[in-house]
């Protein structure tokens, strides 16, 4: 059976995810445990705690992203929640998730990667609010100051050139990409300081 590049790029991002939350995991226990034995808090065992913990809601941001998923997975508003909870703890970028209902984790993916797009442009900060209404998505994004790069957001709504991204901006490439194959487009208004997003 052959695979499309995209279901390839999905299975390798769940096999990434998949394997590295297992030693993720064992660091985290080994790290409650000296707690328990009443190791001192030390600075250096609490910037380990800190970056632990940021690397394992990373994680699980990209298993959704990044990851497989098929119509028939859904995810609960708690699971999201605590997600975007654990991705902002420290950062500079807040999210409110607005759906009450559980939805297609294929519905949860392209959010996902529209956030990754939002927080691209906030590296100063800012708060990205999401609502869905008729099968739609409306995503906000508000910010004191927004990086600009009007070359990758052409590319999303189809009205620029071809662009190469790095890695840091993959998420610009492979969201119309998703859109396209669900018969979907996206519309944007951007202005200095707010991007409004639906699809």
């Amino acid at each position: 059976m052959r695979h499309s590049t995209n279901n390839l790029a999905a299975l390798i991002g769940s096999r990434i995810c998949h394997d590295l939350i297992s030693p993720i995991g064992a660091i985290t226990n080994g790290l409650e445990l000296m707690q328990m034995s009443g190791a001192a808090l030390t600075p250096e065992v609490s910037l380990i705690s800190d970056s632990v913990e940021n690397a394992n809601a990373r994680i699980r941001f990209f298993r959704v992203a990044y990851g497989m998923a098929s119509e028939s997975q859904t995810m609960g508003r708690a699971e999201v929640v605590s997600i975007l909870k654990a991705v902002a703890q420290g950062a500079r970028v807040s999210f409110h998730w607005g759906p009450l209902e559980d939805l297609p984790r294929t519905e949860v993916r392209l959010a996902f990667l529209a956030m990754q797009c939002f927080e691209t442009a906030m590296p100063y900060g800012g708060r990205i609010t999401l609502t869905r209404e008729g099968g739609l998505w409306a995503i906000s994004g508000a910010a004191d100051k927004l990086r600009q790069t009007p070359e990758l957001w052409a590319g999303l709504v189809g009205t620029g050139n071809a662009v190469d991204v790095s890695p840091a901006e993959v998420q610009f490439a492979l969201l119309p990409v998703l859109l396209d194959e669900a018969g979907r487009s996206i519309s944007l208004r951007i202005t200095e300081n707010d991007i409004l997003m639906r699809f």
